[in-house]
């Protein structure tokens, strides 16, 4: 039997939904995504690379759940899989322990990664999914849940002008008014706004008194384009998590031509930013808590 290469496989799926997504327009696995990717069986949410991974299945597929599990797991819950359906690799990580040699006294522990296959809810039989949280939006209508999260991370934003950025120099967030957003072919004011807002967010998660995370002003460097698809990664998995649809940026249009080309030359590429982007996640969580923290404190 051939071993799988799970690099590379979760690599070529990126590749091909990203792919398909800029033929005939600009669109990124995310950008379909109809919630964070779940567990069926756990309820618990995949996370690291596994999400953009079962973000792209989805959208090469054509899948409309964010629900997956593996095959024991659906029929331990009384569901079945269709006869014939392909499943999706998705990363697991393990550890194992290096025995010390002469030169190296302390034992050593490495990860690798394995995998195990699972499969969308759309590809079973005897599953009721959930209902899932619905929004009417139009122009520009506050969520409160969103607010709350941006509100909890004590982050400077300022707004006003015409563009949304974060400066690394000065350490604030500047976004245009929240009457600026429109709605657009594919999303409402409201996940255009709350979209920019995380996306910036993610940025401001990596300087160096938060996560350290390396990055340069300069437009177009390499450095830069890497910062951009953790921030893009980073904000789709908090808009997933705060049931907000990730909005296309059409700025990252000229980033395709350098995420494609990295990741055909480099299978870990995704696996870098997406490890990235989830601990900027993670930070901006640890600020909820923090915050709830506080208020009970304070009360």
């Amino acid at each position: 039997m051939k071993r799988i290469d799970i690099y590379q496989t979760v690599t070529d799926t990126i590749i091909e939904a990203i792919e398909t997504g800029i033929d005939g327009k600009f669109e990124l696995p995310w950008h379909r995504a109809s919630g964070a990717p779940v567990n069926a069986h756990t309820g618990n949410l995949y996370r690291g690379v596994n999400v953009p991974t079962l973000w792209a299945w989805q959208m090469v597929k054509g899948y409309g759940s964010a629900t997956w599990a593996t095959y024991r797991q659906w029929k331990e819950i009384g569901a079945q899989v269709q006869k014939g359906e392909k499943g999706a690799q998705v990363v697991l990580w393990k550890s194992i322990e290096i025995e010390p040699d002469s030169d190296n006294e302390e034992q050593d522990v490495r990860m690798f990664a394995g995998y195990f296959t699972v499969f969308n809810a759309d590809q079973v039989d005897g599953y009721k999914a959930p209902p899932a949280p619905d929004f009417e939006m139009s122009d520009f209508q506050a969520i409160a849940a969103a607010d709350n999260f941006i509100e909890a991370t004590g982050a400077n934003i300022r707004h006003g002008g015409g563009r949304a950025c974060y400066s690394v120099t000065d350490d604030y967030i500047q976004l245009p008014p929240q009457e600026y957003f429109k709605k657009t072919t594919h999303s409402s004011a409201t996940e255009n706004y709350y979209s920019t807002a995380l996306h910036e967010l993610c940025h401001w998660t990596g300087a160096k008194e938060r996560l350290d995370r390396a990055q340069l002003n300069k437009f177009g460097d390499a450095d830069y384009a890497f910062e951009e698809l953790v921030a893009e990664l980073g904000a789709a998995m908090c808009c997933s998590s705060l049931f907000i649809t990730p909005t296309v940026r059409e700025d990252h249009s000229q980033y395709i031509g350098h995420w494609l080309e990295k990741l055909k030359s480099d299978k870990r590429f995704i696996f870098a930013a997406s490890s990235q982007a989830q601990k900027a996640v993670d930070y901006l969580f640890s600020l909820q808590e923090q915050a709830l923290t506080q208020t009970g404190e304070a009360a």
